[in-house]
């Protein structure tokens, strides 16, 4: 319940800057070709476009959208109900995996196959971020 609370006084603070800026304020903040479709789908499906945003996960970029509602002025009432009710259905579903199955994924993760996977997974990653930093150090050096 706490992650909803703070996930909606973020949104509130966004959209409050939304309707300072102003629509013109906008191109600051959100690049142009991103900024006419936020338009045209805030104008067009308004408060379905705002609940699907809302209980999407990251990495989906939930500010740029809550900017425009803000400089197009939508209800400030039904976008914070509409969000509310959203955030509340998105945390909801995955408290209850997290009851579900919460236990059985510890478990997984701690046993020994996932435990030498995890490692390898992070011994790949070290390796292939060390080799892209030679080759860019190279590649810049050769100039």
């Amino acid at each position: 319940m706490l992650t909803t609370a703070g996930s909606i006084a973020g949104t509130v603070l966004t959209y409050t800057i939304g309707v300072t800026i102003g629509d013109t304020g906008l191109v600051r903040f959100v690049p142009q070709h991103r900024l006419e479709r936020l338009r045209t789908r805030v104008k067009d499906i308004g408060a379905i476009a705002m609940g699907i945003s809302a209980a999407l996960p990251p990495p989906f970029p939930m500010t740029a959208f809550v900017l425009t509602c803000g400089a197009l002025k939508v209800s400030r009432a039904r976008f914070l109900t509409v969000v509310a009710v959203a955030r509340l259905v998105r945390f909801g579903v995955e408290a209850t995996l997290a009851r579900r199955y919460g236990r059985s994924v510890v478990r997984l993760l701690e046993s020994d196959a996932a435990q030498r996977i995890i490692l390898g997974l992070v011994v790949v990653s070290i390796a292939g971020t060390v080799l892209t930093i030679v080759r860019v150090w190279r590649s810049t050096r050769a100039r």
